[in-house]
């Protein structure tokens, strides 16, 4: 099937999660790259806990925290477990900057490229709604940007198959129009379980999981992804992870 549709994770696909460390190092000196990392870690960690517990979602959720909730949680833990003062407004300015992440340099140039050949773009994101809006807007990714879709609604994070399910629920196409982009391997991996075509961006140089099958596609960043997309017939041929 022809792609139609190119759908990317939010974080650490379009905005980079570890840029938060540069003002976590102003906050608290020596300590911006642990920060990063282990809040990071903490916040995925979460959101699963949270899914494989509670896996009924919307229709009888008990334990659900919206991810902007979780990402404030996670910050506390991370702040409490390297013995670092959790004072309020330092507290409040990392919160504030991951609201406002820096994006990939390389964004903007290929969503353009992408609609440019007529396809659909959109995000499929853990986010809640608001943090994803502030996001995309500082980002000024608005107008190259057809849908923003968080998993709110289910109450369930990826990578449950219900929130790959949200795409089709919002783009009316089959699972193999569908490109799906992250720079997160376990999310690459149960977006291809789903059946969606998937793209991985691997910008750390990483192997892949030793969990199968691999991605469709790879590359270092974001411009890789256009390499993947064909003409308007098509992909092209794999290209080697």
């Amino acid at each position: 099937m022809t792609i139609k549709a190119v759908v990317f994770d939010a974080y650490g696909t379009l905005f980079d999660v570890y840029s938060i460390q540069v003002l976590a190092d102003t906050l608290y000196p020596g300590q911006g790259a642990d920060i990063a990392v282990k809040w990071r870690d903490k916040q995925i960690e979460y959101t699963r806990l949270i899914t494989q517990s509670d896996p009924h979602g919307a229709s009888g959720s008990q334990y659900f925290r919206p991810f902007w909730e979780l990402t404030r949680l996670s910050l506390e833990y991370t702040l409490d477990r390297l013995k670092l003062d959790r004072e309020s407004g330092q507290l409040e300015k990392l919160m504030q900057q991951y609201a406002h992440l820096t994006p990939f340099p390389e964004n903007l140039a290929v969503l353009r490229k992408i609609k440019a050949k007529g396809l659909m773009t959109a995000i499929l994101s853990n986010g809640s709604v608001d943090m994803l809006n502030s996001a995309v807007q500082s980002a000024g990714m608005e107008g190259v940007l057809d849908h923003v879709i968080s998993v709110d609604p289910i109450r369930l994070f990826k990578t449950s198959p219900e929130s790959y399910g949200l795409v089709q629920k919002t783009i009316a196409l089959h699972k193999d129009e569908v490109l799906f982009v992250s720079s997160n391997a376990w999310d690459a991996l149960g977006a291809t379980w789903f059946g969606f075509t998937t793209h991985w961006v691997n910008r750390q140089g990483l192997p892949f999981e030793t969990l199968t099958p691999q991605p469709h596609f790879s590359g270092p960043d974001l411009n890789s992804v256009l390499t993947s997309l064909g003409d308007e017939t098509g992909l092209q041929a794999q290209i080697p992870i």
